[in-house]
C-alpha cells in the first residue's frame, strides 16, 4: 500500500515538473556592478542638458526688473489697454480681442529647426542645447529693445520616451526635469517582463540632425553604467525583445479549438495516470 501511494506521489510530482515554467538563468540586471571601481564611476560625465530638434515644444520665459518691459517677449503675457499685465488661457490662445495681444504659450521647432519669437521673428534653435539658446534670446534682444540684460528661463515640455515590447505596461513615458536613464524608464514601464531578453534591449534615437541610431543593449552587463546610452535623450525608443518562448505563445488557436486540445490533454494525462497506477497495483 506505502508503494503505491509513493508512485502516486511521484508520478504528481513530475506532471507538475514538466508543466511548470523555467525562469531564464540571466535575470538580474547589472550583474556585480558593486564590484566596479569607485574612481571608474566617478569619471563618468554628468548628464548633459537635452539639444533641441525638430517637434519640440519649449517654454521661454524672459524675466527682468521691468517686468512691463520684458513682458511682449513672453507668450501668454498680455498687456490691457490701461496697461495691466495678466496671464492669457490656453483656451483663448488663438483669439483676437479688443485691447488685447494674444499669443500661445510654447514654442514648436518647425521642420526648419526654427522658432517664431515675439518682436524678433524667426531664431534657428535646431541643435542648440537649453543654455545656447537662452543666450542667443538674450543677445537678440539686448540691448536692442531692452535697457538691462534679461534672464531667459528655458523648459522642454515634451520631453518623453515609448518603451515597448515584452514589458508589464508598455506605453510613453514623460520626465518633468527633462532627465531619463534607461533603468527609470523600464522601471515606469513596470520592468521587464520575466520572458523579456535582457541581453538584446534595443534602442532606436534620432538626433538633432535627423540621423537615426540603433543600438543593442545588454542589461546583464555591469558595464551597461559606464554606457553613454544610459541617460536617455527626449523621444528615445526602447524595445525589450521577447524571448523565444514568449515568441512561441504569442501564436494563438482558435478558442474553441485551444479549449478542446486543453481538455484533451487534460483527459490523457489522467488516462494516463490512472493506467500508471493500475498497473502498479497488478505489481
Amino acid at each position: 500500500m506505502k508503494s503505491i501511494k509513493f508512485h502516486i506521489t511521484f508520478a504528481l510530482l513530475a506532471v507538475t515538473l514538466l508543466t511548470s515554467c523555467h525562469a531564464p538563468k540571466k535575470v538580474p540586471y547589472l550583474v556585480d556592478a558593486e564590484n566596479i571601481p569607485v574612481e571608474i564611476l566617478s569619471q563618468q560625465p554628468a548628464s548633459k542638458d537635452p539639444v533641441i530638434t525638430i517637434g519640440d515644444l519649449l517654454n521661454i520665459e524672459v524675466t527682468g526688473s521691468n517686468i512691463t518691459a520684458v513682458t511682449p517677449f513672453n507668450k501668454g503675457r498680455v498687456i490691457d489697454t490701461e496697461g495691466r499685465i495678466s496671464s492669457v488661457s490656453k483656451q483663448l490662445s488663438n483669439v483676437s480681442d479688443a485691447g488685447l495681444e494674444v499669443s500661445t504659450d510654447y514654442y514648436l521647432v518647425d521642420a526648419n529647426g526654427n522658432i517664431e519669437f515675439p518682436i524678433v521673428g524667426q531664431i534657428h534653435v535646431l541643435g542648440l542645447t537649453k543654455t545656447e539658446l537662452a543666450q542667443k534670446i538674450v543677445n537678440e534682444i539686448y540691448p536692442k529693445y531692452l535697457t538691462e540684460k534679461p534672464g531667459v528661463d528655458i523648459r522642454l515640455m515634451n520631453f518623453r520616451v515609448t518603451v515597448a515590447g515584452a514589458v508589464k505596461n508598455p506605453g510613453v513615458y514623460s520626465s518633468k526635469n527633462e532627465r531619463m536613464t534607461f533603468l527609470e524608464a523600464l522601471s515606469r514601464a513596470g520592468d521587464m517582463d520575466i520572458k523579456g531578453e535582457r541581453e538584446t534591449v534595443l534602442l532606436y534615437r534620432t538626433n538633432p540632425d535627423g540621423t537615426r541610431e540603433v543600438h543593442r543593449v545588454n542589461l546583464h552587463d555591469r558595464d551597461f553604467l559606464l554606457s553613454p546610452y544610459m541617460n536617455l535623450q527626449q523621444n528615445d525608443y526602447i524595445y525589450v525583445v521577447p524571448n523565444s518562448s514568449m515568441r512561441k505563445s504569442a501564436w494563438q488557436l482558435d478558442p474553441a479549438v485551444s479549449a478542446s486540445l486543453t481538455i484533451f490533454g487534460s483527459v490523457t494525462s489522467i488516462a494516463s495516470l490512472v493506467i500508471g497506477i493500475l498497473n502498479l497495483t497488478k505489481d
